[in-house]
């Protein structure tokens, strides 16, 4: 009976020496990406060969909706946006930007069905992005949105992204249609 207590006692005493689970701050900058799931580690190398056969880029699609649209948002858990997708409903058009240090650069496209290039410029905000601005018939987007599983996102001076094709994508494009 004594052993008995001395084993309750001790997982007792070791339950109160745990930390308490970490607090999530309601102030999240809307391009922070929520915690989902852990993601593999980051690419550092400039992948080579076929971009078919380039290691999907780490993170995850996130959808919102605000007062200017809506915006697909793609990075990892807790990080900043690497990739933002933003149909603007004032302005009728897509805004594609990406984290970049370039001033101006080219951004392209890869699809499995189609390829373009886009001219995009700093945006000026407090964190480092281009963009690019897409008419929301430009058949591009209807290239990225049933690409087979990924596409891929090449900047001058960056390193190229493979991007996973979720339902995300699609979900801007509608929007920007409507």
């Amino acid at each position: 009976m004594k052993s008995r207590f001395s084993i309750i006692l001790g997982v007792t005493l070791l339950a109160a020496c745990s930390a308490p689970p970490p607090t999530v701050s309601g102030s999240e900058s809307s391009t922070q990406i929520p915690s989902v799931s852990p993601s593999p580690p980051p690419v550092t190398a400039a992948p080579s060969g076929s971009w078919l056969d380039w290691p999907i880029t780490p993170g995850d699609w996130v959808y919102r909706q605000d007062d200017r649209g809506s915006i697909a948002l793609f990075g990892e858990a807790g990080g900043d946006a690497m990739v933002t997708l933003r149909c603007d409903v004032v302005r009728d058009r897509i805004y594609l930007t990406r984290k970049s240090t370039q001033a101006a650069s080219n951004l392209t496209l890869r699809s499995s069905a189609r390829l373009k290039s886009l001219a995009a410029v700093t945006t000026g905000g407090s964190l480092p992005y281009i963009a690019a601005e897409i008419l929301p018939d430009d058949p591009i987007l209807d290239a990225l949105a049933y690409s087979r599983g990924r596409i891929a996102l090449e900047t001058d001076g960056e390193l190229p992204l493979a991007l996973p094709v979720w339902s995300e994508i699609g979900r801007i494009i509608d929007d920007c249609r409507k």
